[in-house]
């Protein structure tokens, strides 16, 4: 018996839809709203060095990729975790990959961090992790960085899940982010523009919140944690197509997962260009 790791599955199981199926063509130039950079800290994955990286995703037509670090996570030197990922996206990936900078809001002087990010390093956004940094969406200093990014019209990109809990090391258990007071946060501040990360494995547990996210204009989520094929479609029916922005979480996540549940979802051209491409520019802006 010929054995078939996930990749070959996945490539196998978008091979073997048939022509047409579901399938409005790829967009050209794909803006990929969650890639990585580094190693994840407890083991190593295919794709975790740089250039390994821009060249899968070139071969998938990736145009544009919302890159952040895994140093993130559990470094506490903002500053070298921002400028090290800037000179990596200038060095191998200069018209791809878009550096969002990381800011912990409570950490002493991140607002010379934010400020760096915007003024020195040029980036258009920032990415949280609320549950690696040891805050909530109710924390008020979570609040503070939402104002004051966009104060400086950052985005600000909130990663909710990192890992299957399955696969945390015994001394690492790290919960996922309760989006649950972030429509309230909107509200308060409605300038703000803010993309959800990993936010929901299933539309079912979560319709609500989806639902009040909705609402805003200034927002969008990805479907990269959704394990069922047909959950992409049910997400779309929730918060409206133009809430809905593609994300391949590269390289924790195989790139052929994401590009099968868009085949799988029987999308319109337009949805699928809206979904791969316009949405995420548009948040994104000039």
């Amino acid at each position: 018996m010929t054995s078939v790791n996930r990749r070959g599955f996945l490539k196998g199981s978008l091979a073997a839809l048939p022509p047409g199926a579901g399938a409005a063509q790829p967009a050209a130039g794909i803006v990929d709203t969650s890639v990585y950079l580094s190693q994840w800290p407890f083991r190593r994955m295919d794709g975790d060095t740089t250039p390994e990286l821009v060249a899968l995703l070139r071969r998938h037509g990736v145009a544009q990729a919302w890159t952040g670090s895994f140093d993130a996570l559990l470094h506490k030197d903002m500053s070298s975790v921002n400028a090290r990922l800037a000179a990596e996206c200038r060095r191998h990936g200069r018209d791809i990959l878009v550096p969002f900078g990381a800011v912990n809001p409570v950490l002493p002087d991140w607002e010379e961090d934010l400020r760096r990010c915007h003024e020195e390093l040029k980036m258009p956004g920032i990415r949280v992790h609320p549950n690696y940094q040891n805050y909530t969406l109710k924390d008020p200093a979570f609040e503070r960085l939402l104002r004051a990014a966009a104060e400086r019209g950052l985005m600000v990109q909130i990663v909710c899940w990192m890992e299957d809990e399955r696969h945390h090391h015994p001394l690492v258990r790290i919960p996922t982010v309760d989006l649950g007071p972030l429509p309230a946060l909107l509200e308060r501040v409605p300038q703000a523009r803010v993309a959800v990360a990993n936010g929901f494995q299933t539309v079912s547990g979560a319709r609500q919140t989806l639902a009040r996210l909705g609402k805003f204009d200034r927002v969008a989520v990805d479907f990269a944690m959704m394990d069922a094929l047909m959950e992409l479609r049910a997400l779309i029916e929730t918060t409206g197509i133009g809430r809905v922005v593609f994300g391949s979480y590269s390289p924790m996540f195989y790139f052929e997962s994401a590009a099968l549940k868009m085949r799988e979802a029987a999308l319109s051209d337009a949805d699928t260009r809206a979904i791969q491409r316009d949405n995420a520019r548009r948040l994104l802006g000039p």
